[in-house]
């Protein structure tokens, strides 16, 4: 998969939270996701959300990643990291 926005992880990471972000990185750059059903098989807790978005629990769900994906096209679109708390203030279908 192709991600846009790689800077937005590299911005938010700090000392707790670099190696998670590589990780979860590198995993999705080497997936073929062609359905919301890939990502629920490698990751059980991702939550799959309207409108192509997938939120994603970090280090523990204490972050949330939200992406959007264009599956046929094989392209992550990273939309927001932030706090769990910082993400139930947004409409992760919009953002």
């Amino acid at each position: 998969m192709r991600i846009i926005a790689r800077r937005t992880l590299r911005e938010f990471s700090d000392t707790n939270t670099v190696a998670v972000l590589d990780a979860w990185y590198h995993e999705a750059r080497k997936a073929d996701w062609k359905t919301p059903n890939d990502i629920e098989e490698k990751y059980r807790h991702a939550s799959i959300v309207g409108n192509n978005r997938v939120v994603f629990n970090i280090a523990g769900n204490k972050y949330r990643l939200v992406v959007r994906i264009d599956y046929s096209a094989g392209i992550i679109f990273i939309r927001f990291i932030g706090t769990h708390a910082d993400c139930d203030k947004i409409d992760v279908e919009e953002i």
